[in-house]
């Protein structure tokens, strides 16, 4: 599959991803049985994984949205950009961040920082996936997915430049060889 000018194969089918969806949700249900969480998924990324986690989800919660952007091209710049808030207060509230994918782990540190600072009882990450890096600064995300190397991963909510969001399998980029 071809996005803008790179090429990229099939790497976690749908079906892997929903599988393991139910899997995380069922932990969360069982985790938090006596807890109403508010759950904080970060837009753009984790819409689809959000989606298809929440409808799983058999406890009382809530949903807020933040949006973030740490991103340009294939590269994490390392700077968090809140673009929106969330519009309520989060004081004594467990808080389970819902990520598409920790890479350096920088982001969702920021973040945690950031809810920790507002008086939250808890906060927790579920993240689809987490890359090394992440698991090298043991970066703490309670709920994982699927553990990457250094894969730069597209669908299902994660792009490259704004496209490839809405596949539904997640793709990896095939390396270019260079040129002899």
């Amino acid at each position: 599959m071809k996005i803008k000018d790179l090429e990229f194969k099939k790497f976690i089918p749908a079906s892997k991803i929903e599988e393991k969806t139910r899997e995380l949700a069922l932990r969360i249900n069982h985790d938090y049985k006596d807890q109403s969480p508010v759950f904080l998924p970060i837009l753009n990324g984790s819409f689809m994984f959000a989606s298809d986690l929440l409808k799983e989800i058999k406890i009382p919660c809530k949903i807020s949205f933040v949006k973030t952007s740490s991103y340009s091209g294939t590269s994490s710049t390392g700077q968090l950009k809140t673009l929106i808030g969330h519009e309520e207060s989060l004081f004594n509230q467990d808080i389970i961040i819902i990520e598409d994918i920790v890479d350096s782990g920088l982001t969702i540190e920021k973040i945690i920082e950031e809810l920790r600072s507002l008086g939250t009882k808890s906060v927790e990450v579920i993240s689809l996936l987490r890359k090394k890096g992440a698991r090298e600064k043991n970066v703490d995300v309670k709920y994982v997915g699927f553990d990457l190397d250094s894969e730069f991963v597209v669908g299902y909510g994660l792009d490259y430049d704004g496209f490839g969001r809405n596949y539904k399998d997640i793709y990896d980029l095939i390396e270019k060889k260079a040129k002899q």
